[in-house]
């Protein structure tokens, strides 16, 4: 797939993505979805102003307008093109990846997202063929400044916020541009870290999901006596929160918090959930709860088709229906300070109720063919209940494990969860024997 991926279009810039490649990502979007207009944003990334002129002129020149949006983050960037009623677009981000990565996220009308099997493929397709000759008609560009327009929604939808202390961490990236303006419209104590956009990432690579990229906000929670923290990824689309002991929160327990707060005032709103996440979610919210297959993408298109209001993944995406069915951290973020402003118990005794189980957390393999290691771990266990939803996913006794196959890298991914440490140490290590045989 090379820099196709399931997902986006996503390498290292400039031996795997170059403006060349971009230019003609920008045409065969043209192509492919027939807009009259595209939205273009982009991230700090040191390459993304030239690849947003290459991929401008791209779309230009195949016969689109341009909406040129400039820095934006990735929720940014969804909401201009769904409140805008714009027919496509494209943001330049490589998401939580190091400094030399950057790609493309493709979505067409209301922010639909573009994904392989539904046109990434096609895309791929037009570029390793010689594309047509261009029309002589070219298109326009116009610049448009459209943070203030998402500060007002995300602000009209996020409830109210009391005089928290905070600890923010937006790694140099996009959050560090979209969030200050929204969270000082409340009367929080904000301790903001690498706030500055700085494309090479120069604290630590944007990736909230690596505890070692954690480590000064932990400090700084326990310095400040901050009620919590929040961890964003460069391009603003994932956030992971500590607790007021400096303690990581799987995202799904915040996933059971935001639902639990929407079904008071909706108590017949589904709740879509990842099939890695905690059993925790299908017990509280039995039959609203929607198990699904991983990936943002499929979790979109899933909740706009079926009007899910709420979503989330254990990787730390968390999708709103009234954030245009796509996923937006910073509102995950502030819909969770008005949950701890209207609690007089701290994050940590607000989650202690669902730490029910042993979680494993996701581990990676890097195994030589990570569909033969699926089938190896589901032949095993071939008496017990599975689904295969999203690679396999085996109930026991007591537990349950997903194997699968990462969507965007040469990885075999693996969770678990069980009721005590010792059966999780045992699930573990099984599964570990069975894939390094």
């Amino acid at each position: 797939m090379g820099i196709f991926k399931a997902y986006d279009i996503r390498g290292v810039y400039p031996v795997e993505l170059d403006e060349e490649i971009v230019y003609k990502i920008g045409r065969a979007v043209v192509l492919l979805l027939n807009p009259r207009n595209v939205v273009i944003g982009r991230d700090c990334r040191t390459s993304s102003p030239k690849l947003a002129d290459a991929l401008s002129r791209g779309v230009r020149d195949q016969g689109a307008d341009v909406i040129d949006i400039g820095l934006a983050s990735s929720p940014l960037f969804y909401a201009a093109v769904a409140k805008g009623g714009y027919d496509a677009g494209v943001m330049l981000t490589a998401s939580h990846n190091p400094k030399q990565y950057n790609g493309c996220k493709i979505v067409r009308e209301k922010a639909i997202p573009v994904g392989y099997d539904d046109g990434i493929r096609r895309i791929e397709e037009m570029i390793k063929m010689s594309l047509p000759l261009p029309p002589i008609k070219k298109g326009s560009i116009t610049r448009k400044e459209v943070l203030g327009d998402y500060a007002k929604h995300v602000l009209s939808i996020c409830g109210s916020i009391g005089d928290l202390r905070v600890v923010v961490d937006s790694a140099n990236g996009m959050a560090g541009y979209t969030f200050p303006p929204i969270y000082a419209q409340f009367p929080l104590k904000v301790t903001h870290l690498y706030k500055d956009l700085d494309g090479t990432f120069p604290n630590h690579e944007p990736d909230p999901l690596n505890v070692e990229n954690l480590r000064d906000l932990q400090a700084a929670v326990k310095k400040e006596k901050a009620d919590v923290g929040l961890a964003f990824d460069a391009d603003a689309d994932r956030v992971i929160m500590v607790d007021e002991k400096g303690d990581v929160v799987p995202a799904d327990l915040i996933l059971v918090l935001l639902g639990k707060e929407l079904s008071i005032v909706d108590p017949k709103a589904r709740i879509i959930y990842d099939c890695r996440s905690s059993q925790v979610i299908a017990e509280e919210f039995g039959a609203r709860a929607i198990r699904h297959r991983v990936g943002h993408a499929f979790i979109k298109k899933s909740m706009r088709k079926d009007d899910v209001a709420l979503g989330g993944e254990i990787s730390g995406h968390f999708y709103f229906r009234d954030a245009f069915f796509t996923d937006d951290a910073v509102v995950a973020a502030l819909k969770l300070l008005h949950i701890l402003s209207k609690r007089t118990k701290p994050l940590s005794e607000l989650i202690q109720p669902y730490q029910r189980y042993a979680r494993s957390g996701e581990t990676n393999f890097h195994v030589p063919d990570p569909k033969a290691s699926v089938e190896r771990v589901a032949k095993e266990f071939k008496d017990l209940r599975q689904d295969r939803m999203d690679g396999v996913t085996i109930w026991g006794v007591d537990w349950w494990t997903n194997v699968r196959p990462s969507n965007t890298e040469p990885l075999l991914r693996v969770c678990a969860e069980a009721k005590d440490k010792k059966l999780l140490d045992e699930i573990m290590a099984k599964i570990v024997e069975i894939i390094e045989k």
